[in-house]
């Protein structure tokens, strides 16, 4: 089965309104004209405040699942016919909490909520501190089933650790989203894309991997295939970046490089 995706690697602003506003625009071109399936956004696409913002600004931003940011990303969705994934700052059910969650949120094309995760791993790395101002999930995300093939899902800063995408590739993802806000820096794009490669080639899945861009985030979304062949790539500035996938290629490789199915996890997952 194929299916066409697009990643809006765009610069998020502090504005949500401004925001949304791109997400139209960024739609309405990946629906009609690169006929996509489903539109992949940025990590906290809804709005973006730099480092050291205080608090409560960022807390009095955000928004539930029920608001009006993803209302009009729900509306969106039904009107192109199309599956929108995005981050979001949302809000933390405590009284009086001082953080919010990093939320990514799934919208099927009829413009139902079809899932959400809240980011768990939070970047605390490279002299910055997201837990200062998020609160972490508790749990990992449950990948869901898609007209697309089976959705798994992590946001950035947990490529790093690949028990995660493990668990999605075990839960049967065949296709893994990523939303994210990777920071620029001394060897940071080449993480990125080793990273990305990577979990590709060691759990055979397909991975996409949407990244904001501006002078802090570094751009260069890519998608690569089960056999870790990068199959499309951003520049470092705003882009529509279109992929026709195949999952017939996932068993192709399998039949190939089995290992998922070699693993003897009786030796090593005491280690975990």
């Amino acid at each position: 089965m194929k299916f066409r995706v697009v990643m809006a690697q765009l610069e998020s602003t502090s504005d949500k309104q401004v925001n949304y506003e791109k997400a139209v625009s960024a739609v309405r071109e990946a629906a009609c004209g690169h006929f996509a399936q489903m539109v992949v956004f940025p990590e906290i696409f809804m709005s973006f405040f730099p480092a050291h913002t205080p608090k409560h600004i960022i807390v009095d931003d955000a928004e539930t699942l029920q608001g009006p940011f993803v209302t009009g990303m729900r509306k969106l969705a039904a009107e192109y016919g199309v599956w929108l994934i995005f981050g979001m700052k949302e809000l933390v059910d405590e009284h009086k909490a001082d953080r919010v969650y990093n939320t990514v949120v799934i919208v099927d094309s009829g413009g139902s909520i079809a899932g959400s995760y809240r980011k768990t791993h939070l970047y605390d790395a490279f002299g910055l501190k997201e837990s200062d101002t998020i609160m972490p999930g508790d749990r990992l995300f449950e990948p869901i089933q898609t007209p697309f093939g089976k959705l798994g899902l992590f946001v950035c800063y947990e490529l790093r650790f690949p028990e995660i995408a493990r668990y999605q590739a075990a839960q049967g993802a065949e296709i893994i989203i990523v939303p994210s806000g990777w920071v620029r820096g001394p060897m940071k794009e080449r993480h990125w894309s080793h990273l990305i490669t990577v979990r590709a080639l060691e759990n055979t899945v397909f991975m996409i991997a949407c990244n904001q861009v501006s002078d802090f985030y570094s751009g260069q979304s890519l998608v690569a295939d089960p056999m870790g062949v990068l199959m499309a790539a951003g520049p470092e500035n705003e882009a529509l970046i279109a992929c026709e996938l195949d999952l017939s290629r996932i068993a192709s490789v399998r039949s190939k490089l089995p290992s998922y199915e070699q693993r003897r996890p009786e030796l090593y997952s005491s280690l975990i």
